[in-house]
């Protein structure tokens, strides 16, 4: 046994024990269709409320006609609630109206570019972060791998390598380790192992000793 198959639908069906509800937790990648939101192997989402509509419901303005990405990697386990607010949902400032005429149509598109909405990048997130509970993400943040972002807190800019960041707008308050460790930590990258050595060595990779996981590595 080598974990979960990272192309089930629901994970929790294979629990060999009751749960109130298994559909609640979702391999992500199983269920997106938008060619402009990619997500990583073992990524999960969890909402009791329908954990199906993530697309729609957490990503919701990445439109037909929207140019960013929302890049997620793997292992990265994601709260209910949290809302990924992309590039297209942002207004021009820079005039006497931020009304968004072109995406209106009917002849407005002929007045107004669609180009002529601002448009900040994609959305990047890597591997092993956490999202709190009811979490939000704005436009064209980079977070890097090993973060956590609280619950509730409003992320405006980017997250580097395994840092917690707490609040609106959301600030850093510690890194996880050391220099030193998070250097390691980015050099190794347990989460492109193969399942038989992640599974081989989880113990490991829950734990905080540097020096086995990088014997681990070798």
């Amino acid at each position: 046994m080598y974990g979960p198959n990272p192309n089930t639908k629901y994970p929790f069906e294979a629990l060999p024990f009751e749960f109130e509800n298994k559909k609640r937790i979702i391999f992500l990648k199983n269920f997106i269709i938008n060619k402009n939101i990619k997500v990583g192997d073992y990524t999960y989402y969890d909402d009791p409320n329908g954990a199906e509509n993530f697309e729609k419901k957490n990503v919701p303005y990445l439109y037909p006609f929207s140019k960013e990405k929302l890049i997620i990697g793997k292992f990265c386990a994601i709260a209910t609630n949290t809302i990924f607010i992309t590039s297209s949902a942002n207004h021009k400032l820079d005039g006497f109206s931020t009304y968004p005429f072109a995406i209106m149509g009917n002849g407005w598109e002929e007045q107004q570019d669609l180009s002529d909405l601002p448009n900040k990048g994609d959305t990047i997130v890597g591997n092993d972060v956490w999202f709190g509970y009811d979490s939000t993400i704005m436009p064209a943040v980079k977070i890097g791998d090993g973060a956590i972002i609280a619950s509730k807190s409003v992320v405006v800019k980017d997250v580097p390598a395994y840092c917690i960041v707490v609040g609106n707008p959301a600030k850093i308050i510690k890194k996880r380790f050391d220099d030193s460790v998070i250097e390691e930590l980015l050099k190794i990258k347990w989460w492109d192992w193969s399942k038989e050595k992640i599974t081989k060595n989880i113990k490991i990779i829950i734990k905080s000793d540097i020096e086995l996981l990088k014997k681990a590595n070798f």
